[in-house]
């Protein structure tokens, strides 16, 4: 395997997804559907702290429980796992997004990740009230940070914009990651990438081709220089990997094989309603046609035929995946925010098999020895369309 050309890499921040929208075996299909509640829920983020991710991305929208609720519910059956948690510009007033983050972040002893997500789907965005266009959007999330983080950092804040006004605004009390916990920030149009470079800690991406990687990285940290700055990067990809290529094809073909001609019509028709750039570049790599998955060497676009928001898998034996991470690292991504269906047994794949090759291990729990060996009990189900 081909690593970095730095000599001393900063470890990889791993993190996995919690389906609150649904999750099975089979994109598309009601086949085996798999009852996703609360326990399942529970038991995947137990599970992924045990296993030694980073970190638990929770995703947002109408087909999704609540993150803020589903995290709370959750976090206390962990000890060292970190939720990486919705927040909404115009969904919520930016002083009370401070003090619910902060007192999360409190109550949680520091592991609170925030995803800023401005939306993407204009029919969603006016069921949830919301009514500006796609640049009006983006720019009242430029308002809203600058507040956001003044109040988390412990500033008084008095502040006039186009969209947003707070005069002596304030919190009593402080985050326990200082000045207030991370910023993730995505989106692909070019005011995304000038608000993530102002006011992000990790910008993120969905998993595109390397080239494509590569020129949205030089842009954010060329633009994020520009504003005195300095961010990280990441990336949201989904995992199919098995102990040969062959099994690993063969996973992710298994993993299409109900869907018909016309849920991938009808899918990719209910796609494109959205004005998300980052979404029209998702579609744009397999144009709806399932002859043309593998966009890239390894990476594989079929969960985006019928699903929005990340739809591209690494695809191959636990030596190619890693090889494929490290040349996404080369280009100074440091945090990938993975997934695979089901969520529950996918979560242990990856762990066991591509955590060694990256410099990643397994949290050892005198209680549990032996446990990995059994492979948990798997079951089967299905996954509606989904957003993060």
């Amino acid at each position: 395997m081909e690593h970095s050309s730095n000599p001393n890499p900063k470890p990889l921040d791993v993190l996995w997804f919690l389906p609150t929208g649904g999750d099975g075996r089979y994109l598309g299909a009601t086949i085996g559907k798999r009852k996703s509640d609360n326990r399942y829920w529970r038991e995947i983020a137990m599970a992924v702290d045990r296993l030694g991710y980073h970190g638990v991305l929770l995703p947002t929208g109408t087909h999704c429980e609540d993150a803020w609720t589903t995290a709370a519910s959750i976090v206390t059956h962990t000890e060292r796992l970190k939720f990486l948690v919705a927040l909404r510009p115009g969904a919520i007033l930016p002083a009370e997004a401070a003090r619910q983050a902060v007192t999360f972040d409190r109550l949680s002893e520091g592991r609170l990740l925030l995803n800023v997500v401005t939306g993407g789907v204009p029919r969603d965005l006016a069921g949830d009230g919301i009514f500006l266009a796609h640049d009006e959007r983006y720019e009242k999330t430029r308002e809203f940070l600058h507040i956001w983080r003044g109040l988390a950092g412990g500033e008084a804040v008095d502040f006039e914009g186009r969209h947003l006004c707070v005069r002596g605004g304030q919190l009593p009390f402080r985050p326990v990651q200082r000045p207030y916990p991370p910023l993730y920030f995505g989106g692909s149009s070019p005011i995304a990438h000038e608000i993530a470079a102002q006011h992000a800690d990790v910008y993120l991406t969905w998993g595109e081709p390397p080239d494509q990687v590569a020129e949205k990285v030089r842009d954010v940290r060329s633009r994020a220089a520009a504003a005195g700055r300095t961010i990280r990067f990441g990336i949201r990809l989904h995992a199919i990997v098995r102990e040969s290529d062959i099994e690993a094809w063969e996973a992710a073909n298994d993993l299409i094989k109900h869907l018909s001609d016309d849920v991938i019509r009808s899918s990719q028709e209910q796609l494109q309603r959205a004005d998300s750039q980052g979404q029209a570049r998702m579609a744009a790599l397999h144009g709806g046609d399932r002859n043309r998955l593998e966009v890239s060497p390894n990476l594989w676009a079929g969960v985006g035929l019928v699903r929005g928001g990340a739809g591209t898998a690494l695809v191959g034996d636990p030596e190619t995946v890693a090889t494929r991470i490290r040349e996404y690292a080369d280009l100074g991504i440091d945090t990938f925010i993975l997934s695979g269906f089901p969520h529950l047994e996918e979560a242990y794949r990856v762990a066991e098999l591509l955590f060694p090759l990256l410099g990643l291990s397994q949290r050892d729990d005198p209680d549990d020895r032996g446990f990995f060996a059994g492979g948990g009990s798997f079951t089967n189900g299905s996954i509606p369309i989904a957003k993060e």
